[in-house]
């Protein structure tokens, strides 16, 4: 089936040229556009694309089965989200209160809250219950414009909890239109029951969960939450070289409390990506240099806990990528808004709205392991994009913060 999208303002963030994997340094402040464009699709790749003077002397060589009129919108290749924790059971709005009444993120781990609330009700929730809420969050997440997100487990914190999640993530991987990525974190926080010995519950995550994670294909890749009051580096190196024997790659929870030691021993393991970096010294940037791992940064997770913002300005010209995810979870990020996290990154980041699109689309679908498929407008690549309403021009999207702008999304070449 080709499908047409015709009469488009602005293609936004196209390749013409050679396919890029991820945008670093200088580069992340280029984006290509095409002004008064088609987008031809062809079932769910895109076929063609430029101006519509081309369209009209080509048009002939095909018979279009549906046209879409784009008159006075902007065309964008879909967000994609590479860091969330979409399955849980619950919200934590009183931990939200607590917050603002002064008690941190770590006074409230430590009397059980955090983490560790949302792994007793998931304990105490159904399979079809978290599935049910999950597909809800990625309904919104759709709407919002995203085609594309990895969900982290986490919230088990023991193995039957742990595979009731990742269970979940495999059914939404076989029924969303999305393209998803699951990431086992067995490795969130520490129960209570393991305080002041967790090296038996590393012990639990290598020799139990792991294995058996393994034996039903339930993880693209593992994670580890190395940082101040959690998993220690020793403790990350050992989940890590457990996953990577059983086929699933590391990526990193790190440096969101303190300088950890997380940038150091991702890099170590070729972790795909290394997350939060609100805490990020020279060190840290100059062991990422010549790495593979995408450094992600959170904005609605700093924005939330008011932690230090990570320095993204001094990455970028240090010649580094830069992504920025959305951390949706229901304690320190509870929006799923992509839109909302391209508009941090030029309002608190001090990005340009390229950088900004680069660091939501190409480079988080690299730090997915996608930005081959997804992540620009590419013949070949998968026909996943959003129209917006008619706005005036592509610095809009981060401008405007407050209001959907995606009038309607295509996913897999098809209209949800």
């Amino acid at each position: 089936m080709l499908t047409l999208i015709e009469n488009i303002k602005e293609l936004v963030q196209v390749e013409t040229g050679r396919r890029k994997l991820r945008a670093q340094g200088n580069e992340m402040a280029q984006m290509e556009t095409v002004k008064d464009a088609y987008l031809l699709v062809e079932d769910d790749k895109i076929k063609a694309f430029g101006p519509m003077s081309e369209w009209k002397t080509e048009s002939g060589k095909w018979k279009v089965d549906r046209e879409v009129d784009a008159t006075g919108r902007l065309v964008f290749p879909t967000f994609c989200d590479s860091h969330t924790h979409l399955v849980y059971a619950n919200s934590r709005e009183h931990e939200f209160v607590d917050k603002i009444r002064g008690l941190s993120y770590e006074e409230i781990a430590k009397r059980g809250g955090g983490i560790l609330n949302s792994a007793k009700a998931t304990a105490a929730a159904s399979e079809q219950e978290l599935y049910d809420m999950a597909w809800l969050r990625l309904e919104e997440a759709m709407r919002l414009g995203t085609g594309a997100i990895e969900i982290k487990s986490g919230y088990g914190l023991s193995t039957e909890s742990e595979l009731k999640l990742l269970r979940v993530i495999r059914r939404l991987k076989e029924n969303s239109p999305l393209t998803i990525k699951s990431n086992f974190l067995g490795a969130h926080g520490i129960p209570m029951e393991y305080r002041g010995h967790q090296e038996d519950y590393v012990d639990l995550v290598i020799n139990e969960m792991i294995p058996r994670v393994a034996d039903e294909g339930l993880a693209d890749f593992i994670d580890v939450f190395c940082d101040q009051g959690f998993f220690t580096v020793d403790d990350t190196a050992r989940i890590l070289e457990a996953g990577i024997k059983h086929g699933m790659r590391p990526k990193i929870h790190a440096n969101e409390m303190a300088i950890s030691g997380g940038v150091q021993v991702g890099v170590k393991y070729n972790a795909i990506s290394v997350d939060h970096l609100e805490q990020m010294g020279d060190a840290e940037i100059e062991c990422l240099k010549g790495s593979d791992t995408m450094p992600t940064i959170l904005p609605g997770c700093a924005f939330f806990l008011g932690l230090p913002l990570s320095p993204a300005r001094r990455m970028i010209e240090a010649g580094l990528p830069v992504a920025m995810a959305s951390d949706y979870n229901p304690g320190t990020s509870p929006s799923c808004n992509m839109q909302l996290i391209l508009s941090m990154a030029c309002i608190r980041y001090r990005l340009t709205p390229e950088e900004a699109l680069n660091a939501t689309t190409l480079n988080t679908a690299c730090a997915m392991d996608v930005s081959g498929n997804l992540g620009t407008i590419a013949v070949g690549k998968r026909a996943n994009f959003y129209i917006t309403k008619p706005i005036a021009s592509y610095e809009y999207m981060p401008y405007s913060y407050g209001e959907n702008k995606v009038e309607r999304v295509f996913l897999n070449g098809v209209e949800r």
